[in-house]
């Protein structure tokens, strides 16, 4: 039997928790690299841009629901921890049906969501209808896509890492296959892509709800229909849910704001960055294993009104994300310019992209922080502080931007980056004492 007291197996808890995870998450920026790497064999920077315009569009829109994964997870959690099987099967109906409605919203808006957001982002005009290509095929798998968040908020939140592990390789495994298939072999081009990413959402949300049955199978409690439109723990969804929808604009903002102020120093600034913040995301996913490990394990004690399971839980999964972070800089530092290579055939832009690979280097050590707090705070949903957090540091990060890119260019877009980082680590630190002294009161 677990004790609390016992710190080698806090390590064994984070570690069944993060690697999944990990796996998982990684398969996610590595099918960008894919997606990257085959339009970059075709003629001009061009297409590498539509790709990387195309995709932060739905970064912004997904991500920005990314409280169907993060809300779900820690609420699920807290009643996984509190050994209600009943209301941990509602969490799951609750999360579906709100990912379907906003979905089909999404699909009804699509015309107004393009044209805003390419007018935000100011495409080129060689960019800009690849980009209106992509994005027309992939906004019909909205409901998929939010769906599979909901999905995996879930099995998160009741440690069934394994069922998020096999759904995301699953997807983004056939996502690959299908990408070689229609652009190099059928010769679709940046349409190819967006019909590989289309079909293989779909079938990832057919997968995930069958892990979900029978998972459901094992579980305790039963499901109440009354329950689920109930207005008390609706009205905690909404709330949770409102604060990390803020929270992630706020980080979708960063991104689009980057996105655009490259896309005006022209095609080959903008490819080159897009390379760039692939391997950012690829490090902060494999990350986020632990800030979700934290996630998970914190929730549970809370849940359970344990302090000493909770500071166990963050101690573990702190030590080993600081560990990670330092190998991924090395890492980095050492295979970045091979990576560079890898993703594009155009020697200009593996110049430039070489320029500021620095910043790639440098960034895991800085940003570790800020992503096992987001992981601790949403597993108590702490969202509202966290929501605070991000509001404050992206006003830090407009005027670092403000201050360096005149003078900097490039170099101080991606310095404003760093600062961002900075200071949600420096904010939500101070919250944390304070959010230690709730649990198990």
């Amino acid at each position: 039997m677990m004790t609390s007291e016992d710190p080698k197996e806090w390590h064994r808890r984070t570690w069944r928790i993060a690697l999944p995870v990990m796996i998982t998450n990684i398969s996610v920026p590595i099918l960008g690299i894919v997606d990257t790497a085959v339009v970059g064999r075709l003629p001009g920077p061009e297409f590498v841009g539509a790709v990387a315009v195309g995709a932060l569009i739905f970064s912004m829109l997904y991500h920005g629901c990314n409280f169907l994964r993060m809300g779900t997870t820690g609420l699920t959690a807290q009643s996984f921890g509190a050994k209600d099987g009943s209301e941990v099967r509602t969490w799951l109906v609750r999360a579906l049906f709100l990912g379907a409605v906003i979905g089909i919203l999404m699909i009804a808006a699509q015309w107004v969501i393009f044209e805003t957001s390419t007018l935000i982002i100011g495409p080129s005009e060689k960019v800009r209808p690849l980009t209106e290509e992509y994005f027309y095929i992939r906004i019909w798998g909205a409901p998929a896509s939010l769906a599979n968040y909901a999905l995996l908020g879930w099995f998160f939140g009741v440690q069934n890492t394994r069922a998020a592990l096999i759904t995301q390789i699953f997807m983004n495994g056939m996502n690959v296959i299908l990408d070689f298939w229609f652009v190099m072999g059928l010769g679709w081009g940046v349409a190819g892509v967006a019909w590989a990413t289309l079909i293989s959402e779909i079938s990832a949300v057919a997968l995930g709800l069958i892990f979900a049955a029978q998972h459901l199978n094992k579980l305790g409690g039963r499901f109440k229909r009354a329950d689920i439109m109930q207005a008390a723990p609706l009205k905690r969804m909404l709330s949770v849910n409102r604060d990390i929808f803020i929270r992630s604009m706020c980080l979708q903002t960063v991104f689009i704001v980057l996105t655009s102020i490259g896309a005006r120093m022209g095609d080959t600034v903008l490819a080159a960055n897009a390379i760039l913040l692939h391997i950012q995301i690829f490090t902060s996913h494999a990350l986020d294993g632990f800030a979700m490990a934290a996630e998970a394990l914190a929730g549970e004690a809370k849940g359970a009104k344990s302090r000493k399971r909770f500071d166990a839980a963050v101690r573990a999964s702190s030590i080993w994300s600081l560990i990670v972070a330092v190998f991924l800089c090395i890492a980095t530092a050492l295979l970045g310019g091979a990576v560079i290579d890898l993703l594009t055939t155009q020697e200009s832009v593996r110049a430039v992209a070489r320029q500021y690979l620095i910043w790639s280097v440098f960034l895991p050590l800085l940003s570790v922080w800020s992503y096992q707090l987001d992981g601790i705070f949403i597993g108590c949903t702490w969202s509202r502080e966290m929501r605070n957090s991000m509001i404050l540091s992206l006003t830090a990060y407009l005027i670092a931007l403000a201050a360096l890119v005149p003078v900097f260019g490039n170099h101080g877009l991606w310095a404003g980056l760093a600062v961002l980082m900075v200071a949600r680590t420096i904010t939500m630190g101070w919250m944390l004492p304070r959010l230690q002294k709730t649990i198990g009161t």
